[in-house]
Parts: structure tokens; sequence; C-alpha cells
């Protein structure tokens, strides 16, 4: 952002020191410091919260995806159980309805064999 070099740096400390004087230069230079390490410590924190942010728009459109996903699953397992049952249900009915050429059986006959 701010490009400075060496030669301009020097001449600002010189003018620094004229203005301010010997004796309230290292005062001013510390809190100078202070003062750029409040700012710095700001923008890393401000960067910090965009990029918590970022991250939980990136978590919110991911459990979206993901409960769109388990939606879609959760109607196949549905559809799938429906055609299953349906199956099932078409099932017992052949099973149920007795053959029409057959005679019904005896007694004898589905007796289990003795041993």
């Amino acid at each position: 952002m701010f490009d400075f070099s060496l030669g301009e740096l020097m001449v600002v400390m010189v003018v620094a020191l004229v203005v301010i004087g010997p004796e309230r230069l290292p005062k001013v230079a510390r809190t100078l410091g202070h003062l750029y390490g409040r700012a710095q410590r700001y923008v890393n924190g401000v960067k910090s919260d965009i990029a918590r942010d970022m991250a939980m728009d990136d978590y919110r459109q991911l459990q979206q995806k993901i409960q769109a996903e388990a939606s879609a699953l959760h109607q196949s397992v549905q559809q799938v159980g429906a055609a299953a049952d349906q199956q099932m249900q078409q099932i017992n009915r052949a099973v149920a309805q007795p053959l029409p050429d057959s005679p019904p059986p005896s007694i004898n006959e589905t007796a289990p064999p003795k041993s």
C-alpha cells in the first residue's frame, strides 16, 4: 500500500527528530508502535471474521446440499419400499388363490411323513 524507500524513511526520521525533539522522540515512537500493533490486530480480527463468515456460508451451502441429497435418497427408498409392498401383495394374492384345475389336498397328503 505504502512504498517507502530507505532514503525516504531516513528523511522522515530526521524531520521527526527535528520537529519532536530528542527527549520526546522515544515516547512518540513507542506510542506509534502501540498504535501500529493495535491497527494490525484490528485488521487481523476483521480478516478472521471475514474468513469465518465465508466458512460458515460454505458450511451452510454444504449442509443444504447434503439435506437435498438425503431427501432425494429418502424419497427413492420410499418408492422402492412401496413397489416392494405392491409386489408382495400381488404374491400373497396369487398364493391365496387356489389353482382352478387341482383338487383340494387330502388329509393324508398334507401330513408329514413319520420317521
